[in-house]
């Protein structure tokens, strides 16, 4: 494929795009000029996603036209626009495990010497781009030998190996550290600098301040303004993206109990290769943080003690001994004794995207509807009331998962895990991809959670939301608990500190 080297201008021509009867974009008209980095705001459900997949080929306007370069433009699919250069990243992984790093660069535009594939290019090729993002795995890795933040760098690199003239990354730092964002942040300013348009969606309103040229904001399916970057503060972004004056993002946090017996008590807990000798409890109404770099172990230790992994140590529920070494045999048995967990990777492990809502909200209850028949009417007024409780975005209850707005999948995943009226819940990334203000919905969420007695331990990437949430803060480095700090005057600086080992 041939991509000429010049930039990519593109008019939204008053788009629409509607799915059956629910119209999701209406009548939206701005300008993405070649070369610059535009910041694409709004809260989740206000149709940046789908506009991004209309002009990346995979979605089609239902009204309004599409410009590239001047051209009016109808794409069949991904590979016409890519053929002009427009690669999207997406937010939720598009990769397949079982295929090398190499293989998924490069899947659907392999290679060839002759009737072969040329292995041997495809492998210094994505060699090359997999420098360009910092990640040091030989292209010839399987895929889920990879880390989550590893396979977002893989996805990155995909798109420079394509030789995007247009890039749109949606949440790209999610799952990244904060050395490899600032490693993006750097290639973006080469990319910036070489003539590539960059469209950049985030809910880190830091980030966008930091590397866009300017800002559209959308909200309900709508345009609403774009403005230049610069001047435009944190506050003023996300007051335009839910049309109202944002308040303190953290609700006010209750006294963290001290007496009664702990809801959860971990013991020496090991999980070869990733945690060793790791001890904490939680009790009753307390809201415990797990920091750490990525690569620590946080996720890996809980994955251990609900059986997804090998582990050896003694675990406590309601003070009650689990039977077994390390845990629990399955995640089945840690719901049953009380203990649900929502896992970072919110569509390879957290809901059944192509299941139905309803089947999605009841799995982890079944026995609760099936007396002795599936009652789906159950089910379905048990899906209006999480609907309603945690202001999921849907036209209809009668959609698959898939449907959904990434923020409105993280509250359904939310949704789900709580389902089965859990003592302990442990929330491994519970607001990535989530905007400003699903966000503060989610923290009052936890809130409420942590008054009703529920124990509850967020593992998260953003400091500042552990120290804004949490009671206290268990650090981890290296697969050991290094560090358990009271959250009250706790700095990010603290928390980097010992983290990376810097305060030892």
């Amino acid at each position: 494929m041939t991509v000429a080297a010049e930039g990519v201008g593109v008019v939204f021509d008053h788009i629409d795009k509607s799915f059956g009867p629910v119209q999701v974009l209406h009548g939206v008209h701005f300008t993405l000029a070649p070369g610059r980095v535009v910041g694409l705001l709004g809260e989740n459900g206000a149709g940046k996603s789908t506009l991004m997949k209309i002009l990346a080929g995979h979605e089609a306007p239902t009204g309004g036209v599409l410009r590239i370069n001047g051209q009016e433009r109808r794409f069949n699919g991904p590979r016409d626009a890519e053929a002009l250069g427009i690669v999207l990243i997406h937010q939720e992984f598009n990769l397949a495990d079982d295929l090398t790093v190499a293989q998924n660069m490069f899947l659907g535009h392999e290679r060839r010497k002759g009737w072969f594939l040329d292995d041997a290019a495809m492998d210094r090729e994505a060699a090359a781009a997999l420098a360009e993002v910092g990640l040091d795995v030989p292209p010839a890795t399987r895929l889920r030998e990879l880390i989550v933040a590893e396979k977002q760098l893989v996805e990155i690199a995909k798109a420079i190996a394509r030789k995007a003239r247009l890039l749109i990354m949606d949440e790209p730092t999610a799952t990244l550290t904060a050395s490899e964002t600032e490693r993006l942040f750097a290639l973006i300013a080469q990319l910036r600098a070489d003539g590539v348009t960059i469209v950049y969606i985030s809910h880190k309103l830091d980030e966008v301040e930091r590397v866009t040229d300017e800002v559209v904001v959308m909200r309900d399916g709508r345009f609403i303004t774009q403005q230049s970057t610069q001047g435009l503060t944190r506050h003023a972004m996300a007051n335009l993206m839910v049309g109202r004056e944002i308040a303190d993002l953290y609700p006010a946090r209750d006294a963290r109990p001290t007496t009664g017996a702990p809801s959860l008590r971990v013991q020496g807990v090991t999980v070869p290769g990733w945690a060793n000798d790791v001890g904490f409890e939680v009790r009753p109404g307390e809201i415990l943080g797990f920091a750490g770099l990525v690569g620590a172990g946080r996720t890996e230790l809980f994955e251990g003690l609900l059986g997804l992994r090998p582990a050896q140590g003694q675990v406590f529920i309601a003070e009650r001994a689990v039977p077994g070494d390390g845990g629990w045999p399955n995640p089945r048995a840690a719901a049953d004794d009380g203990l649900t967990y929502l896992s970072e990777d919110r569509k390879g492990k957290g809901l059944h995207v192509h299941m139905g809502l309803r089947e999605n909200l009841t799995l982890m209850a079944l026995s609760r509807y099936a007396r002795p028949w599936l009652k789906p009417a159950d089910e379905r007024a048990a899906l209006a009331e999480a609907v309603r409780e945690f202001g999921i975005r849907t036209g209809s209850l009668d959609v698959p998962a898939s449907a959904l707005s990434g923020g409105n999948q993280q509250k359904l995943a939310l949704a789900r895990v709580l389902h089965p009226a859990p003592r302990v819940v442990v929330l491994d990334e519970p607001t990535r991809g989530v905007d400003v203000g699903a966000k503060r919905e989610i923290y009052e969420l936890v809130q409420r959670l942590a008054r009703g007695g529920l124990a509850v331990i967020v593992v998260s990437s953003e400091l500042m939301e552990l120290i804004g949430l949490a009671h206290r803060v268990a650090v981890m480095r290296a697969g050991r608990l290094v560090a358990m700090l009271d959250a009250d005057g706790l700095s990010e600086e603290t928390l980097i500190a010992h983290a990376t080992g810097a305060a030892e």
